[in-house]
């Protein structure tokens, strides 16, 4: 099953995590959306800088902190994933509870641990 992932809080900045997680998503041939500050691209993977409305995403990779999340409230529950991934330094309760209300899956990990122990 190809888990398609949206990396929320993309980075052109090569040593960023979320600059390897698509790498790596890549890598592990996950097919890979990206909203990040600036436009531009990680290998195929293009980084757009405003929300669209992308079909059938599974998993939502954040890697924004909880300030940043919160213009992004209604479109994480709009997109209708079956799981977000806060990866560390992106842990935010308030947000948990809304996604959990929706019955969208929260898990806090890393989503480079995750992809390296075949958890993903």
């Amino acid at each position: 099953m190809n888990k398609k992932t949206l990396v929320l809080g993309a980075s052109l900045k090569p040593n960023r995590y979320s600059y390897i997680a698509i790498k790596r998503l890549s890598l592990h041939n996950i097919e890979t959306r990206a909203i990040g500050l600036r436009k531009g691209f990680i290998d195929e993977v293009e980084i757009i800088d405003f929300p669209k409305n992308f079909e059938a995403i599974h998993t939502v990779a954040l890697y924004l902190n909880p300030k940043r999340q919160k213009i992004y409230y209604d479109y994480l529950v709009s997109l209708k994933p079956k799981r977000v991934i806060f990866n560390p330094g992106t842990e935010n309760p308030e947000l948990y509870k809304i996604l959990e209300r929706e019955n969208i899956e929260v898990e806090i990990a890393c989503t480079l641990v995750l992809l390296s122990t075949n958890q993903y």
